[in-house]
């Protein structure tokens, strides 16, 4: 008889297989944490090392810093960039609380409506918004005329603290607006029944359920609109006059003096506030509890039409604003001579007459959007899934996602000024020894390459956020019976995660286009001579006085980011009611 052979190890092969996945995953969990590194934290220092050297390069120690302190009219902007951003805050806030407030508790007509057109402002790059107010409250804007003449005239001095305020609450609006939105949808239903039944007051109810309940969102609102009004370049460039701030301070040394360390040292002033915020903010939200528990209801407004009429009156003001200023845009870039010929015609969309590279731009800017839209979502996701997902390396994981929250307080000019020093330098010097390495990274500089890096890295937060809420709703049971009949974990991935996350990896890709689209501040000192950009075509028209031609530039802009995501929607239904069809069962 012929011996029977041994069983094959299957346990043994198991263990192997095992080992060999968790191997992978490390290595592209440190693969991602490196990216960060690389991305994020590297070229801080050569920016901030910069700081303390003159501009040939000698070490000054502290002198920038005390040159910068010891002039009046840099301190002043400082102080500029923090009164803005206070009040910019505060209107923003406010405003924005009321306007959710209405549209998640009150049952006023045209919700759905007052929505979209609350968030018009997010497809408007600052630079369109400040000049659609240029054309409204201008010199020879419609209200500061009064319809040329027709109506009694309104001049709010538009140029300087006025325009700025103004073009940043549009531009932090709608931020504000999503994130109190979602703080009072998840209030229970439950603690306003128990306040109605105690006999609590509107007010009273007010001030002991609604405001406790929605405190931590207020707080992340109020820190979000502080940065982004804080670090803002598009509106104060355009609109501010002779009222300085930080970040156009920074451009001017660095494009107008070709200051590079007085450039770093400012840097380092708009960082810092930011970076103290963005970690108030974190602390803040440590602290937060859960509200909302399996069995909690959902709040339904009930009819109430004293207050009803006024949130629609509210809200149709606010809205109409943002209207206005977008329709003047398109009616500034349609006409022939603003304002001495008010013929329509499409001769401001020929930008062969004008700088900034035209339609050429125009691609350019949907090229290097649609590059980054594909390769920052399959990044951002892959990255959150081995966070959330992955096995071992518990202090890693924690690493990154520390990493991936870091690009949230820095300040887009701060980034691309962070990459001109450290992507552009031959070799790299280290500190206190006296070496020196070659840059293997010098061949990203001045290509497409690195445009769509900064723009990954610029907003690779709210997306690596966005895709870690959508994972950590795939109940990780699906891992735990892939695992038990040994089914690898990238069929798991392919099979069961993307399928499921597929609303929230859209949705990544889509934020990735628009905002790359409309960014101005981490491109303005990284775009080559040779590859235009939209945005940074705005800058160039509105500096040659080409207000007209960047007007309709904005107009492409805002078009494109719009039909984007209308086209996306559209194309998206039913995939997204495939996808979804498993919460209903």
């Amino acid at each position: 008889m012929t011996p029977t052979s041994s069983p094959r190890p299957l346990r043994i092969d198991r263990t192997r297989a095992i080992d060999a996945e968790a191997w992978i995953m490390r290595f592209f969990l440190t693969l991602g944490a490196l990216w960060l590194l690389v991305g994020v934290v590297l070229p801080l220092i050569p920016m901030v090392g910069r700081s303390f050297r003159d501009n040939s390069g000698a070490w000054v120690g502290l002198a920038n810093y005390w040159q910068y302190l010891t002039t009046p009219s840099l301190v002043q902007s400082f102080i500029n960039s923090l009164t803005v951003a206070l009040t910019t805050t505060l209107l923003a806030c406010g405003l924005g609380f009321i306007y959710a407030y209405a549209l998640t508790r009150t049952a006023m007509p045209g919700k759905q409506v007052f929505r979209t057109l609350g968030l018009l402002s997010l497809y408007i790059p600052p630079l369109a918004v400040a000049i659609g107010l240029i054309f409204l409250f201008g010199n020879q804007g419609l209200m500061t005329t009064g319809l040329f003449g027709s109506l009694p005239g309104w001049n709010i001095n538009l140029y300087g603290f006025n325009g700025i305020v103004i073009g940043e609450f549009l531009y932090c609006f709608p931020q504000a607006v999503i994130i109190l939105m979602t703080a009072l949808n998840l209030t229970d239903a439950r603690l306003y029944e128990a306040a109605e039944v105690l006999g609590a007051s509107t007010v009273k109810t007010f001030f002991t359920v609604t405001l406790p309940s929605v405190k931590y969102g207020l707080v992340s609102a109020i820190f979000v609109c502080f940065i982004l009004a804080f670090t803002d370049f598009g509106v104060p460039k355009v609109v501010g006059g002779n009222f300085n701030v930080l970040a156009t301070d920074i451009y001017k040394q660095v494009i107008g003096q070709q200051n590079f360390a007085m450039g770093a040292t400012i840097s380092v002033f708009l960082l810092l506030p930011s970076v103290l915020a963005f970690g108030i903010d974190r602390i803040v939200q440590r602290r937060q509890t859960a509200l909302v528990s399996a069995k909690s209801v959902p709040l339904q407004p009930k009819p109430n039409p004293a207050l009803d009429r006024a949130m629609f009156a509210f809200c149709a003001l606010v809205a109409g604003f943002a209207i206005a200023v977008f329709a003047t845009i398109i009616l500034a870039s349609l006409v022939r001579v603003w304002p001495y010929d008010l013929s329509l015609s499409l001769k401001n969309y020929d930008f062969g007459g004008v700088g900034g590279g035209g339609y050429r731009a125009y691609w350019n800017s949907i090229r290097m959007s649609l590059y980054t839209a594909i390769f920052g979502t399959v990044i951002v996701f892959i990255g959150a899934y081995l966070v959330e997902k992955g096995r071992g390396l518990a202090w890693l994981r924690s690493a990154k996602y520390v990493l991936s929250t870091i690009p949230l307080a820095l300040p887009g000019l701060v980034l691309g000024l962070s990459y001109v020093f450290f992507f552009n330098n031959p070799i790299w010097r280290i500190p206190f020894t006296g070496m020196a390495i070659y840059n293997p990274f010098k061949g990203l500089y001045g290509t497409m390459a690195l445009l769509v890096i900064v723009n990954i890295i610029h907003f690779y937060t709210v997306c690596f956020l966005t895709a870690t809420t959508a994972l950590k709703q795939i109940d990780p049971e699906f891992e735990a019976v892939s695992a038990s009949m040994a089914v690898p974990f990238y069929k798991t991935f392919w099979r069961v995660t993307v399928p499921l996350s597929l609303p929230a990896i859209l949705e990544i890709g889509i934020y990735f286009f628009v905002n790359a689209m409309v960014t101005i501040s981490a491109i303005i000192f990284l775009y080559p001579a040779n590859l235009p950009l939209a945005a940074v075509a705005i800058v160039n028209m509105d500096d040659a006085g080409d207000i007209s031609a960047a007007a309709a530039m904005s107009t492409l802009i805002v078009a494109t980011s719009l039909g984007v995501r209308l086209l996306y929607s559209w194309l998206t239904r039913g995939m997204r009611a495939r996808s979804e069809a498993w919460l209903s069962r």
